[in-house]
């Protein structure tokens, strides 16, 4: 049984409250009265939204950035459930940038902390709403998969020095900018590695 204060917040596409949507949602509402979800904050929004600034569904795309934020930091995707598409206006013939929200998507929280976003995707893995809901009920907090987490602020083969490409050698990674040698731990974090100042290379003389 989690001691944290959990908050799962559910984004429904409205108003499609069908199964096995609202089956998913009554779970959820069951999870809060049983007191394995201390709030639950259900949330509508609708089946596309355009990418552009000017829009009245502004608040979709800062969760989408929330969430692609999340889900970068833990190396998994969330793509899909949203995916985005292209449409154009046969009457005007502008082009729009189209996000397709999911059926149904969780925010779970800890202590005020985002520790999932359900579904999402690891390689070929994916862990399921069903299965994100089912593991709150039993007390417990969902634990998302595995997947290539990296230092926040770089790319994977970003040098953490200079930004530069990394070269894997074997588990050990070297900058070709900068001249960065060091190693990642399984978080993710790029630990500088000591190197001799004197190589094999350096030693041969001419």
């Amino acid at each position: 049984m989690n001691q944290e204060s959990v908050t799962a917040v559910c984004h429904v596409r409205a108003p499609l409250l069908l199964e096995p949507i609202d089956r998913q949602v009554e779970t959820l509402q069951a999870c809060e009265s049983e007191g394995a979800v201390d709030d639950l904050l259900l949330r509508s929004w609708p089946k596309e939204v355009a990418l552009k600034e000017s829009n009245p569904h502004q608040e979709v795309l800062e969760t989408y950035d929330r969430l692609t934020d999340w889900a970068d930091r833990q190396g998994v995707s969330v793509e899909p459930p949203f995916r985005q598409r292209t449409t154009t206006s046969q009457v005007t013939g502008e082009t729009t940038e189209l996000l397709v929200t999911p059926l149904l998507c969780l925010e779970v929280y800890a202590d005020d902390e985002l520790i999932g976003v359900f579904p999402h995707s690891a390689d070929d893995e994916t862990y399921t709403t069903d299965e994100a809901i089912a593991t709150l009920r039993t007390g417990d907090l969902p634990t998302p998969l595995e997947g290539e987490t990296y230092i926040e602020g770089t790319t994977p083969g970003d040098c953490p020095a200079c930004g530069g490409s990394l070269v894997d050698g074997q588990g050990l990674f070297a900058c070709s900018d900068c001249g960065w040698v060091g190693t990642v731990t399984g978080t993710g974090e790029y630990v500088s590695h000591s190197v001799p100042d004197e190589t094999p290379e350096r030693q041969i003389k001419n």
